[in-house]
């Protein structure tokens, strides 16, 4: 559906998860050259691999890695899952600068990439939102996919929202913004969010809009229930399930994404400060 150039807030920092998300769910991978002077550090779920990289940002990294992947195995609900070890650890490739990222990616428009089936992030140090947005969000979509697996049954919505959810800001400030777009008109229903696929040239009003309902629309099944219930939503995913069927079975109470939707706004209203 065509969605106007509203002036809405705009909660994705300067274009950052919009060009990470559009080429992370590609899953590419960069090759990196045999012949590089690349070093590692590991740690219990992590392999870091840099060249020249100061090691306090390495060592920065490694901790920040480390404390969202429990935060986020917490928030899902996937406490009980302790495959990220030894040999299926995640590798996080750290290229030098932007330039040799894109030297490297041929992505000159993003700022990281994530495979979830290799369980590979490939970035560079940014500025700003490297700890805050990027890590968290690429270890959301591969702490995801563990959870789900990689059938196509998976709304993209779904997907990107668990991996916005992660972001802390994005997180306490999307139920506020999709209040602002019913408020406004440029609510996207449902049951066309759902039929969205981001692309290039997808409209950047779109993509905000798609993004922050997609955060508030995951934090609502997280917090407004107990958390077995989104696992058993994942668990459900994993095994096949069509989503709707899935859906119901895990929440019982939205038979269709129109109940999911009349809920949720439910929820947005009752919680306003």
């Amino acid at each position: 559906m065509p969605v106007k150039n509203c002036g809405i807030k705009s909660f994705l920092g300067a274009g950052l998860v919009i060009a990470i998300t559009l080429c992370g769910v590609l899953a590419a991978r960069v090759v990196v050259a045999a012949s590089s002077p690349w070093q590692e550090e590991k740690s219990e779920h992590f392999i870091i691999a840099y060249q020249h990289v100061p090691e306090s940002f390495v060592k920065d990294v490694i901790e920040a890695a480390e404390d969202h992947y429990r935060q986020t195995m917490t928030t899902l609900g996937f406490t009980r899952y302790t495959g990220w070890t030894w040999k299926n650890r995640v590798k996080i490739v750290i290229h030098d600068s932007q330039s040799a990222y894109v030297k490297a990616s041929h992505y000159a428009w993003s700022a990281g990439q994530v495979s979830p089936d290799t369980k590979e992030i490939v970035t560079f140090p940014s500025e700003s939102g490297f700890f805050d947005s990027l890590l968290p969000h690429e270890l959301g979509h591969i702490i995801f996919r563990e959870g789900v697996g990689f059938h196509d049954n998976i709304p993209l919505w779904l997907e990107e929202g668990v991996a916005m959810y992660q972001e802390r800001a994005r997180r306490l400030g999307a139920d506020a913004d999709v209040r602002d777009l019913i408020a406004q008109g440029y609510f996207i229903p449902l049951e066309d969010l759902d039929r969205i696929t981001l692309r290039s040239g997808t409209s950047r009003a779109t993509v905000q809009i798609f993004y922050t309902e997609a955060a508030s629309l995951v934090g609502f099944l997280i917090n407004k229930y107990e958390v077995y219930r989104f696992v058993r939503l994942c668990r459900e995913l994993k095994e096949g399930q069509r989503f709707d069927v899935a859906l119901n079975k895990a929440y019982m109470e939205f038979p269709n994404l129109s109940a999911l939707e009349r809920s949720w706004r439910r929820y947005l209203d009752e919680t306003r400060e």
